[in-house]
């Protein structure tokens, strides 16, 4: 049992899940559901398909609280204790054995209602303007010719935090592989920003809290800019939470622009970034404002896919 669950307001214990840290690191929880939970979920939530989560938005709170009541409440709980601890602030979460469900689309259904039961414990997704409902779906192909690095294949994705070029608060980042085939590569990536190695230095520049301007391609369909520095805000401990993207800041002048591109850089080359493979039906959750994420690039193949589902939001608690 982690330090983690010992600190948590009074002593809990897991029912119907498990907890490990990952291989790669102390910081990173490994979440497993056990099989006799996940098929209690398939029954629990059968009377609602998707689109009525989607067209009734408090039933996706009900999904959450049918889960979260099959592990006797310890599963919320623990979410919210590791969200909410800076030395942690991620997990992985998947589940043993297979659902009782058919593969195909009943199979993927089953899978965007466990990842919105995941994401109403913790908080509420914010509405994705790109897909149009509070969940993303897309597909990584071998060939690819959008306007930005999320369906490019052949590339690595640069370390980054979502929602920086939207209004709305981004406090979490969750993302679940819904199907793959033909993949090789194209694992995850983590920086905690305390690990960065060279946080001080652009944290205490002179432009670390400067209004930038951000915006986005056309196919995040936001057509509005917005100004934020990428040092926003402290923690309640006064350690720096950070929104930062290469691709969508449009710096001003020669300053920004070298401040932009030296920060870039370091972030790429640091060594103490985490390389996550997730599993077909598993999700990686992550604090936004802690955690850069990102994607390794892939091995081509002519019939490479990959289905992701991505939801981003804001802490309710």
């Amino acid at each position: 049992m982690t330090a983690l669950l010992r600190a948590v307001e009074s002593p809990l214990i897991p029912t119907g899940f498990t907890v490990n840290p990952h291989e790669s690191s102390q910081r990173l929880q490994v979440v497993t559901l056990s099989n006799e939970v996940i098929n209690g979920f398939v029954d629990a939530v059968a009377q609602w398909p998707v689109q009525a989560l989607e067209y009734k938005p408090f039933l996706r709170f009900a999904v959450a609280d049918k889960l979260d009541a099959l592990t006797e409440h310890t599963l919320g709980r623990f979410l919210n204790a590791t969200m909410q601890d800076r030395e942690t602030a991620a997990f992985v979460l998947q589940y043993e054995g297979e659902p009782n469900v058919e593969a195909g689309e009943l199979r993927t259904e089953f899978e965007i209602k466990l990842s919105t039961a995941i994401s109403h414990m913790i908080g509420m997704p914010n509405h994705d303007s790109m897909y149009g409902k509070y969940y993303a779906r897309f597909t990584v192909k071998n060939e690819d010719n959008s306007d930005s690095y999320l369906r490019q294949a052949h590339r690595r994705m640069e370390l980054h935090n979502d929602g920086t070029y939207v209004n709305e608060r981004t406090d979490f980042v969750l993302m679940q592989k819904l199907g793959e085939a033909h993949m090789e590569g194209g694992e995850s990536l983590l920086l905690h920003i305390d690990d960065w190695a060279d946080l001080n230095k652009f944290y205490h520049h002179p432009l670390a809290k400067q209004e930038l301007v951000w915006g986005a391609p056309k196919s995040k369909n936001v057509e509005s800019k917005i100004t934020h520095p990428i040092f926003f805000e402290e923690d309640k401990n006064g350690k720096p939470h950070m929104l930062f993207i290469d691709q969508f800041v449009e710096p001003q002048n020669m300053a920004e622009g070298l401040y932009l591109y030296q920060m870039g850089e370091s972030i790429e080359a640091d060594p103490n970034y985490l390389s996550v493979c997730l599993p077909v039906g598993s999700m990686l959750i992550a604090q936004n404002h802690c955690w850069m994420h990102g994607r390794d690039k892939f091995v081509a193949h002519p019939e490479l896919s990959r289905e992701l589902l991505r939801q981003r939001g804001h802490f309710t608690k």
